[in-house]
């Protein structure tokens, strides 16, 4: 019960004793405070909802020592203080009991209208906090140090990479901020930015040199098993679409006739429910691209060696998907990312000067620098790209070096004349 902003224990409801009560130390109990025969001290309290509460410990200030072989927890007193703040700024101290592994499903449940590979991100979550030891421990134990620690810990000890942690980090901290919001909490623990606590060790996606995309392409068109890749792998280069686009795109999706290519859906795949269509990755997604002459003429290959198996496939009512492995189910990005991986090796193998890591990825990253460096308006290039913000285009995606700054710095130069003429005599 909470009244005129003072907590009032259930023992004011009892009969009033002429004798103060004390515990065996002599020392004077407050309201609410009992000594039991077992030496422990009880604390007994209502809640905002009329709900009465108990709470135990073997000391009742925290000057009193530990009993050996006792849990150890905070004193009475310090109970009474922390539900005495909570009541008075409406937190609900008993919603802290939950465990972090309740809050995050709890959280989850009412997360609708996200996309599958989210719910697939969100299980994932699930699975590694019902291993690890922070998934039982209450919310209300959880502190800002406990976060960092835990944090800390994953990389460190447990070896789990940035993003690993990021995605972790993800579904916990709005999960809290709910807790947060619903007055459960007063603060939210995992609030804080990750690279205050941990080292960001993931690779920087680094688009690869024009140099480099014409000795990959070459060497590909020459390869006699690889070549079959070429004009995907071309198309690929040069339009910068995501591989689950690409993966997705049907024979209606090109026309040839206003030299167009529509980007509608993506083709995703689980590995218990197989194929589906999702739709693209923004809404700036769902667009459409044109097609220069090369690229029509590689799409105009595809479509004459496609051979579907004996029923033409389709996935949620989409078909005429454009490639098919070797057993006749729809080729998507898991297959292309092997296939990358293969050339590059077989690349590497036989010439001295290596080639980096190509994924189909790099090739989105590649086209985006190179229609940057060519001087694409941005707001072109962002919607060549499907980006909702233009910051991702800028930012992430467009990859400047010192030879590129000096060859625009040289360029803008020689335009605008202000190369210093010599005096004359």
């Amino acid at each position: 019960m909470y009244r005129g902003g003072f907590l009032l224990f259930n023992h004011e409801r009892r009969p009033q004793m002429s004798e103060k009560r004390r515990d065996a130390k002599g020392r004077i109990l407050h309201n609410g405070e009992i000594q039991l025969s077992d030496g422990r001290s009880r604390l007994e309290y209502v809640d905002h909802n009329g709900q009465e509460h108990c709470a135990y410990s073997w000391r009742l200030d925290h000057n009193d020592p530990q009993p050996k072989g006792k849990k150890k927890c905070k004193s009475i007193r310090e109970m009474e203080k922390q539900i005495q703040a909570d009541l008075f700024d409406n937190i609900n101290t008993s919603g802290g009991s939950m465990t972090v592994l309740e809050l995050v499903e709890k959280y989850i449940a009412t997360r609708n209208n996200v996309r599958s590979t989210t719910l697939a991100g969100y299980g994932t979550v699930i699975n590694f906090l019902k291993k690890d030891p922070i998934g039982a421990r209450r919310i209300d134990s959880i502190k800002l140090s406990d976060a960092k620690y835990w944090i800390v810990k994953l990389q460190d000890k447990d070896e789990k990479s940035f993003s690993s942690i990021h995605s972790i980090r993800g579904v916990l901290r709005p999960a809290f901020q709910m807790a947060v919001d619903d007055d459960i909490l007063r603060k939210n623990p995992f609030s804080f930015g990750l690279s205050e606590v941990i080292v960001n060790d993931s690779v920087t996606r680094e688009a690869i040199s024009r140099d480099e995309e014409r000795k990959f392409l070459k060497f590909v068109e020459e390869d006699r098993h690889f070549c079959r890749y070429y004009d995907g792998i071309y198309i690929l280069f040069k339009t910068g679409l995501r591989i689950s686009e690409f993966c997705g795109l049907t024979v209606d999706d090109i026309d040839f006739e206003e030299h167009s290519l529509h980007v509608e859906c993506q083709l995703q795949k689980r590995s218990k429910t197989g194929y589906y269509i999702e739709d693209t990755k923004t809404s700036a997604g769902d667009r459409v691209l044109p097609m220069s002459k090369d690229v029509e003429d590689c799409f105009r290959n595809i479509i004459e060696r496609r051979d579907p198996p004996g029923k033409e496939p389709e996935v949620d009512g989409v078909s005429g998907f454009l490639y098919f492995d070797k057993d006749g189910s729809i080729m998507y990005s898991l297959h292309w990312e092997h296939y990358f991986k293969h050339i590059v090796d077989k690349y590497n193998g036989i010439y001295k000067v290596p080639m980096p890591k190509v994924t189909p990825h790099v090739c989105r990253h590649t086209y985006c620098s190179n229609m940057a460096k060519s001087g694409m308006n941005p707001k072109t290039l962002q919607y060549l790209m499907g980006h909702a913000d233009i910051s991702v285009t800028l930012n992430t995606y467009t990859h400047v070096k010192f030879e590129d700054a000096r060859a625009e710095v040289e360029k803008l130069s020689a335009k605008c004349g202000t190369k210093p003429e010599k005096p004359q005599v």
